[in-house]
């Protein structure tokens, strides 16, 4: 039976991983920081055979210990502070979890491995927003780095180090270019499910308006549990390697109004929706969209499931939830 450790089990690609590789046979362990996280009871809900052990990405020895228990073949270091605008307030923190963070599970798993380094093979999640101030439309593996945001320097800073790791000891260490990918289980914070959530409530009468910033933006958007299964492919392969995980279609915010109020009947949407600077970037990322060729030709990954698909799964989802408060 094979044998996985993920960091960053909680979130929403912690969960869709978790249940892909279970479903393949493994045996999962999940790391988790702290007693009392929020969604340690929604993990042992959703997926109860998960092993869950307390660690810390800042803390090596934490990770070690970890590492020595799971006894993994393959790691997936999904864990990071991964709210954007976050990263601003709290630069520092981000800077440690969500960069450093990722030297301190390379080394340990480094020193895990020992001298039979090519037993564990890793995966680094890499993120669309290291293009930033976009070089080249759509973007690819070679595409120049730009971050936009303490986040995205962070990220830029785990994926060389995945890099480093992979050309100076020999590790199968793969970085997976994820751009945005949303799903049910995503965060309130997350723009797609902020108005997934308020939809809903405003259909329900629950809410009377959607405050947002920028709705010009443009983002790739997949469905999560489409892109951890490119993920596992990464891990499968005899070579590591980069790969862009995308659908390669751009959608506006305005577009993710217009098929989110939509999918509940409400046709203009303008009268519900205000703008607010509050919601601005300091630093815009203004147009994402990934070349995801490498991943189809290399992986045989392609994504199941489209823009409007996704969003009405979304709306669908949290109309369900919201109608339970209702009543």
């Amino acid at each position: 039976m094979p044998r996985a450790l993920i960091t960053g089990i909680t979130g929403q690609d912690g969960m869709y991983l978790s249940e892909l590789l279970l479903s393949k046979g493994y045996a999962v362990y999940g790391l988790i920081r702290g007693q009392n996280n929020p969604k340690l009871d929604l993990i042992r809900q959703t997926v109860p055979e998960v092993k869950l052990i307390n660690g810390d990405l800042t803390d090596v020895s934490s990770l070690t210990r970890v590492l020595n228990i799971a006894q993994p073949d393959e790691v997936y270091n999904l864990g990071a502070i991964s709210f954007v605008a976050y990263s601003w307030e709290n630069s520092s923190m981000t800077s440690d979890v969500t960069g450093k963070g990722v030297l301190n599970i390379l080394e340990a798993t480094r020193l895990y491995a020992g001298n039979d380094i090519a037993k564990v093979r890793f995966y680094q999640a890499s993120s669309s927003e290291m293009f930033g101030k976009v070089q080249e439309v759509p973007q690819r593996e070679t595409t120049l780095l730009w971050p936009r945001s303490p986040y995205g320097v962070a990220k830029v800073f785990g994926h060389y180090m995945t890099i480093n790791y992979r050309e100076s000891y020999g590790m199968h260490a793969s970085s997976g270019i994820l751009f945005n990918h949303e799903s049910p289980r995503r965060g309130p914070e997350f723009v797609t499910r902020k108005v997934s959530q308020a939809v809903s409530r405003i259909k329900l009468g629950l809410q009377s308006e959607l405050t947002l910033g920028n709705l010009d933006a443009k983002r790739d958007w997949g469905f999560a549990g489409d892109y951890v299964d490119a993920m596992w492919r990464m891990l499968q392969q005899p070579v590591a390697d980069d790969y862009v995980i995308s659908t390669g279609e751009t959608h506006s915010i305005r577009e993710l109004l217009d098929v989110a109020f939509e999918a509940v009947g409400i046709e203009d949407w303008s009268p519900y929706v205000k703008q607010d600077p509050r919601f601005m970037r300091p630093a815009e990322v203004d147009l994402l969209i990934g070349d995801p060729k490498k991943a189809r030709d290399v992986l045989g990954w392609t994504p199941t499931v489209s823009f409007k698909t996704l969003v009405q799964m979304m709306v669908e989802n949290d109309l369900a939830e919201q109608s339970v408060l209702v009543h």
